[in-house]
């Protein structure tokens, strides 16, 4: 499955935490957040000891940890996934929990699951996992930030398949998208042959538009996790509503069922 169609959609991608606010609801907020017109969502696994994660998705990965969520709930839930979605979804988590449960056995149950690729931000340059994911084409997601440099951007960007996460400013999820002077413009001048993404601070519709100026969407994480942690219920019309606060021009024919 192609993530990001070549039309000129700025595509919004809705991150939210395994487990949390409890347990058996993967499915069904991978459900009403398609119906909601989301183009792609991440699912975060939970992580006792993040390196990225800002105070909202860390407290949101604590609860779904005391709630009991390991990898194989996690494969056990997503095994109903294609039932009812159809647009692409990632897992996003750190390396250590793919070599805890072996890299080749979550491969395989993940593409056994109908899971489109990764975000693996602490995974190293050159690994089994990339060939894996080569090998079974699921996308290989690479991050890159203002710090990072255009040779390793480059480098970064030939590994990663998908599209290039394009990390706002250096700092963890959760707090404000920063423009830093020229870095935008400096990816574009790079001749990089994935889309990019933008991730980290994408919290309404004016962040989403200024995140989405020079790239091809923007990722919605510790907004929608903090909205979840207010809501609890999961509410179709209510998370149509978030949906259309970051993207205003969604259309009433992107929230009929699938």
């Amino acid at each position: 499955m192609e993530l990001i169609n070549n039309n000129n959609e700025k595509i919004v991608s809705v991150f939210f935490t395994a487990g949390y606010p409890r347990l058996g609801l993967i499915c069904q907020t991978c459900n009403m957040l398609e119906k909601a017109g989301v183009n792609m969502i991440e699912i975060g696994i939970p992580c006792s000891d993040p390196l990225a994660d800002g105070p909202v998705i860390q407290e949101s990965s604590l609860v779904a940890l005391e709630n009991g969520m390991t990898l194989e709930i996690l494969f056990k839930e997503l095994s109903e996934l294609r039932k009812k979605v159809k647009i692409p979804v990632l897992l996003m988590g750190y390396y250590n929990q793919v070599l805890q449960y072996g890299v080749k056995e979550f491969i395989r149950e993940s593409n056994k699951c109908g899971v489109n690729g990764f975000i693996i931000p602490d995974q190293p340059v050159e690994s089994v996992f990339g060939e894996l994911c080569k090998q079974h084409t699921l996308a290989n997601v690479r991050l890159v930030c203002p710090s990072t440099s255009n040779e390793r951007i480059k480098m970064l960007d030939a590994l990663s398949t998908g599209f290039l996460y394009v990390v706002s400013s250096s700092a963890t999820t959760g707090g404000s998208a920063v423009n830093v002077p020229g870095y935008f413009a400096r990816l574009k001048t790079l001749g990089l042959k994935n889309k990019l993404i933008t991730g980290f601070g994408i919290k309404d519709a004016a962040s989403f538009e200024s995140a989405t100026e020079f790239t091809n969407g923007a990722i919605v994480g510790s907004a929608f996790v903090r909205f979840i942690s207010v809501e609890k219920n999961l509410d179709q019309e209510k998370i149509i509503e978030f949906v259309k606060s970051i993207k205003p021009a969604i259309t009433e024919q992107q929230h009929m069922c699938v």
